[in-house]
């Protein structure tokens, strides 16, 4: 759940939890705030739209009061000799946002915008892992990138076939690097002693 909020002439997206730095209101810091000015509301699939406003508030907590970065104005004019420098730091108040319309809920969690996500591969325990940074030209990088695709062990790659190391380069876009270094005959030497 989100909404749309204005404050200080600006339009603000906030969910439950969110932080944000609006124009200087004046309240005591951990005061609650009722910001009555919603213009949208998105619940799941239901959305309100306002004709201005929508008839609900978002309640949201004073947490302190700020200075923004400061801005630098430099008017020059050429062949005139005038020139001034100026500079500027706007005040803010910083609010966390409790409650949109009365419910307040858990903190919205980010969508992945209907990309599912991908399983974690099961890693195993400390003692089955090898060190697979003892093959020339493996890194504690690479060794992390082959761990997610499920390759801990010497013996898992000295047992790699020919499509298993097309793969491996393919996803993983090494590009021939596997043959290249020899890992398969680096691992196999190792398993034997």
């Amino acid at each position: 759940m989100y909404a749309v909020i204005e404050s200080g002439g600006k339009q603000y997206r906030v969910a439950v939890g969110d932080r944000v730095k609006v124009e200087s209101l004046a309240v005591e810091p951990g005061a609650v705030v009722s910001l009555d000015e919603v213009l949208l509301v998105v619940d799941g699939e239901s959305v309100t739209v306002g004709t201005p406003h929508v008839e609900t508030s978002v309640q949201a907590t004073v947490v302190g009061h700020g200075r923004g970065d400061k801005v630098t104005i430099l008017k020059f004019r050429r062949r005139k000799n005038s020139r001034t420098h100026a500079g500027h730091r706007q005040n803010y108040t910083e609010l966390e946002i409790t409650s949109i319309g009365g419910a307040g809920a858990e903190p919205a969690k980010k969508a992945t915008a209907g990309k599912p996500v991908p399983e974690r591969p099961t890693e195993p325990a400390a003692e089955e892992a090898d060190d697979l940074t003892r093959i020339n030209g493996i890194g504690p990088v690479i060794a992390e990138k082959l761990s997610k695709l499920g390759i801990t062990t010497i013996a898992q790659l000295a047992a790699m076939s020919t499509a298993d190391v097309e793969r491996v380069n393919e996803e993983l876009n090494f590009k021939g690097r596997i043959e290249r270094e020899n890992w398969v005959e680096q691992a196999r030497e190792l398993l034997e002693g």
